[in-house]
């Protein structure tokens, strides 16, 4: 797969698959080309076709083993290496496929050490979503009875979790929310 998103304010670069998870193969950050990003760009924007793409891997690490991963390309760069050019984030991925045998196979259990269900940023599953369900962030339910129930997935080779207001509440109304969980894979 293959994702390619300008470098600008709105942007959100989106990558997804529908069975597996995302495997970050190379990730290039860069502009030139007078037909990739140009769109409403000033000729001065776009005459520099010389400027080579340059390796960014930064993000490999918020998107594998994701199934779906979204983010503006300005929060996952430090410093913009073609100010004054359109720039773009390109990025190729492979899908794994999902295997719950690997699991069993190995003898290995899903262990949770930490969960969270609201909105801590405003990238994050904000694909389509409209400003005002995006806007709230630092809320979240980390604590209690309704978080111990991703607990129940502890010593289990798989684990489906329904993350809806009705089982973890709604900490934010109109606030469009989502479940992260952090969990490691141990030897029965």
């Amino acid at each position: 797969e293959r994702s390619i998103t300008c470098d600008d304010s709105s942007s959100i670069q989106r990558l997804s698959c529908d069975n597996g998870a995302i495997s970050v193969q190379s990730a290039l950050y860069g502009g030139g080309g007078r037909h990739i990003c140009s769109e409403g760009r000033s000729p001065q924007q776009i005459a520099n076709t010389e400027y080579s793409l340059t390796g960014f891997n930064c993000h490999s690490n918020r998107c594998d083993g994701k199934r779906v991963c979204e983010f503006n390309p300005a929060d996952v760069r430090s410093f913009d290496p073609c100010e004054g050019i359109a720039t773009y984030l390109e990025t190729n991925y492979t899908c794994i496929p999902a295997s719950q045998s690997s699991l069993n196979e190995y003898g290995q259990v899903i262990f949770v050490y930490g969960a969270d269900y609201g909105r801590r940023d405003h990238t994050t599953c904000s694909y389509r979503r409209p400003a005002s369900q995006i806007e709230n962030v630092y809320l979240s339910t980390t604590t209690g009875e309704k978080i111990e129930k991703i607990e129940d997935c502890n010593g289990k080779n798989s684990c489906t979790i329904q993350a809806r207001n009705s089982v973890f509440g709604d900490p934010c109304v109109g606030t469009f929310k989502y479940l992260e969980v952090a969990y490691t894979c141990e030897c029965e």
